[in-house]
């Protein structure tokens, strides 16, 4: 009943744990240039255009919450982890139908819908090592330069991410279902989970646009709220949660219909 989703889960062990390595190694070259240009920071802030600070979100970069989240959550967790759950996502269903691997997995006693469910499921493997490794790391490497963190700040900042990510995941996986192939389902996914991102942060610049951003699920998670100011927005959280059960029932329910 649980095969699928322990072969998948065992699948994204591997990725998980490199990207952990990946963040570890991105922390410690942020934390050891802290020190040095934390005094100079008021120069930094003033060599950048305004715009910038408003379309990542930049806030109080003298302190180490808001250099952090600037400089490795608000473009590497919001984008780049956004993207990796996209790819994830838009390669479960797409990738065995294009091997012709769906067709043996359909074979034996088991639902299209539970095919869909067990290799959703398997994300609790990179959300749990991503969300338990980071934070640990970044938690560290602040106390190794004399700086510290709210704990309960930079856990609220990983545990909210939450439904973010599985929104993204959920946008890959209803193009996995929808395209063919896929290369051309995991570019699709990764465009639109870069693009909505833009665009939501295009349109804090003008208060005329801000509302497009609304729908966009970059709007629901802003790590530098939560980091800096100890926001922690659970509503949003919950629309995100929502938009993700949605597009899931979306993605199972185009997949029950598909001739395969």
């Amino acid at each position: 009943m649980t095969a699928i989703l322990r072969l998948e889960s065992r699948k994204r062990l591997r990725s998980s744990l490199i990207l952990v390595v990946v963040f570890a190694l991105l922390s410690v070259l942020y934390f050891s240039m802290f020190p040095g240009i934390q005094e100079e920071m008021e120069v930094f802030e003033e060599a950048f255009p305004e715009f910038m600070f408003d379309l990542f979100g930049i806030e109080e970069l003298h302190t180490i919450e808001g250099f952090i989240a600037a400089e490795l959550y608000s473009f590497f967790w919001v984008l780049l982890i956004a993207i990796y759950f996209a790819y994830a996502g838009a390669g479960m269903i797409a990738e065995d139908i294009y091997d012709r691997k769906m067709d043996l997995i359909l074979s034996n006693p088991v639902s299209r819908e539970s095919v869909v469910l067990q290799k959703v499921a398997s994300l609790w493997v990179p959300l749990t090592v991503l969300n338990v490794g980071v934070p640990v790391v970044v938690y560290v490497g602040a106390i190794a330069i004399g700086e510290s963190f709210n704990p309960v700040a930079l856990a609220m900042t990983h545990l909210l991410s939450i439904p973010y990510l599985l929104v993204c995941a959920g946008i890959g996986l209803v193009m996995s279902v929808v395209v063919d192939r896929v290369r051309r389902a995991r570019a699709t996914a990764l465009s639109l989970v870069f693009v909505l991102w833009l665009v939501e942060g295009v349109s804090r610049l003008d208060p005329d646009y801000e509302w497009v951003g609304a729908a966009m699920p970059s709007r629901y998670y802003d790590e530098t709220a939560i980091l800096v100011h100890e926001e922690y927005a659970f509503l949003d959280a919950g629309i995100l949660l929502v938009a993700f059960l949605v597009l899931l029932a979306v993605a199972i329910f185009l997949f029950t219909r598909r001739d395969i």
